[in-house]
């Protein structure tokens, strides 16, 4: 792996592009599948974090044969048995998330733990094969949405230590926290020791 490298992420969301470039900085050139003009629906039939972002990237490299990163995100809830978990996009409505947050609160009422976490997988495929860097963040769930930066659950997330949603920090001071960042630097310091 090499600093100073392209980089496809298997998404077509802008949010998630720009958050990760973000990131990464200015020595990784990170690409969507818009970029390539990437259409077709790669199905995440997997029972897992890691299986979903192993689909991801692998689909990616064999389209492209660019170093591609796949990443799988959710919210876990602890009372709830973990869901929705892999179903986070699509849990009420797919990616629909006003529909999801709704039903996520429509079975936490009445329930006093709040605890939940957001996961990131991430999986980086190139021609070595799959690696695999994870990122939580632990915190608590509302009862009503604040906050209207971020996406997803970010309106009823407050992280532990904190006293605001994601929905209502600014992007950076998110991105200094959150599973995503939590992951993305696992593998900038991968790449850095690899690339030495």
């Amino acid at each position: 792996m090499k600093i100073n490298m392209e980089l496809l992420v298997a998404t077509h969301n802008k949010h998630k592009k720009e958050e990760i470039q973000q990131i990464l900085g200015n020595d990784i050139i990170v690409k969507s599948l818009t970029d390539y003009n990437i259409h077709e629906e790669i199905v995440e039939d997997g029972d897992s974090f890691n299986a979903n972002a192993l689909i991801k990237a692998k689909y990616c490299f064999e389209k492209t044969g660019i170093p591609s990163l796949g990443d799988d995100s959710g919210l876990v809830v602890e009372a709830l048995d973990g869901r929705p978990g892999i179903f986070s996009a699509r849990y009420a409505g797919d990616h629909d998330f006003a529909k999801n947050i709704e039903k996520v609160l429509r079975e936490m009422q009445e329930i006093d733990n709040r605890r939940a976490y957001f996961i990131t997988v991430l999986c980086y495929y190139d021609e070595n094969g799959a690696q695999y860097f994870e990122g939580r963040v632990y915190g608590n769930l509302l009862s009503e949405n604040k906050g209207l930066k971020g996406f997803g659950y970010d309106p009823v997330f407050v992280p532990e230590g904190y006293d605001r949603t994601f929905a209502e920090m600014d992007p950076e001071d998110k991105n200094k926290i959150s599973h995503r960042k939590r992951a993305l630097d696992l593998f900038l310091n991968d790449l850095k020791v690899t690339d030495k």
